[in-house]
C-alpha cells in the first residue's frame, strides 16, 4: 500500500501514517463507534423505562381508567374520597353519581325506613368501594347532573356495582326519576 510503512513481522494494524489511517484500522473504529451507540441507546432506553417485562404488568395496570382509593363516610370536613349517600361519593375531590341506580335518599329521608335503608346503602356503597380497583364508564349523552355531580356507572371485574346494591334490596334501576322508599 502506498504511504504505509511496514517494518517486518511486528506491523502496528493501529498506526497512522501520514494524513492517512492504517487499512486495517477502519473495521475496528466502526466496531468502537457501534459498541458506544449501543451502550448510549441501551441506556436510554433503560431510563425511560421502555423495557417493561410484561409479566410484570397486572391486568389493573393495564385496563383504561382504573380507580382505587380509601373511602370513608362523609361528614363536615372536606370532601376528597367519601361516600356521601348509596349513589353519590366523593373521590379525588370530584362529586360522582351512580347513574344507573336509585337508592335511599338520607337528606332528608322522607320516613323512617328510607331512612335505615339509605344508612344500609351509604355502607354498602362505601365496602364496595373499598374492596378493589373499579373502572368508571360515562352514561348517556349528559356528562352530569342537574347538581353538577359526574354521571358515571361503575363496575368492577365487568361487574354493574349498582346491580350489587340492587341484588341486596339497597338500591333499584335508575328509571329517570326518584320515587319513595317509604311505601
Amino acid at each position: 500500500m502506498a504511504g504505509c510503512r511496514r517494518s517486518g513481522k511486528g506491523s502496528r494494524p493501529f498506526a497512522i501514517v501520514g494524513n492517512r489511517l492504517h487499512a486495517n484500522t477502519l473495521p475496528i473504529l466502526i466496531a468502537i463507534i457501534a459498541v458506544a451507540i449501543g451502550t448510549y441507546a441501551a441506556d436510554l432506553f433503560d431510563r425511560t423505562a421502555l423495557f417493561v417485562q410484561p409479566s410484570a404488568l397486572t391486568k389493573e395496570d393495564t385496563a383504561p381508567d382504573m380507580h382505587r382509593a380509601s373511602f370513608s363516610l362523609c361528614d363536615s370536613a372536606k370532601r376528597i374520597n367519601c361516600v356521601v349517600d348509596g349513589d353519590t361519593f366523593w373521590m379525588n375531590g370530584e362529586k360522582i353519581r351512580i347513574a344507573d341506580i336509585d337508592t335511599p335518599e338520607l337528606s332528608p329521608p322522607r320516613c323512617a325506613r328510607e331512612k335505615a335503608l339509605g344508612l344500609q346503602a351509604k355502607k354498602e356503597l362505601q365496602n364496595l368501594l373499598n374492596a378493589g380497583s373499579f373502572e368508571l364508564a360515562g352514561w348517556g349523552s349528559s356528562d352530569r347532573d342537574r347538581y353538577g355531580r359526574k354521571l358515571r356507572t361503575v363496575t368492577r371485574n365487568g361487574q354493574s356495582i349498582g346491580k350489587a346494591l340492587i341484588a341486596k334490596g339497597l338500591a333499584r334501576p335508575w328509571e329517570g326519576s326518584r320515587r319513595s322508599w317509604c311505601g
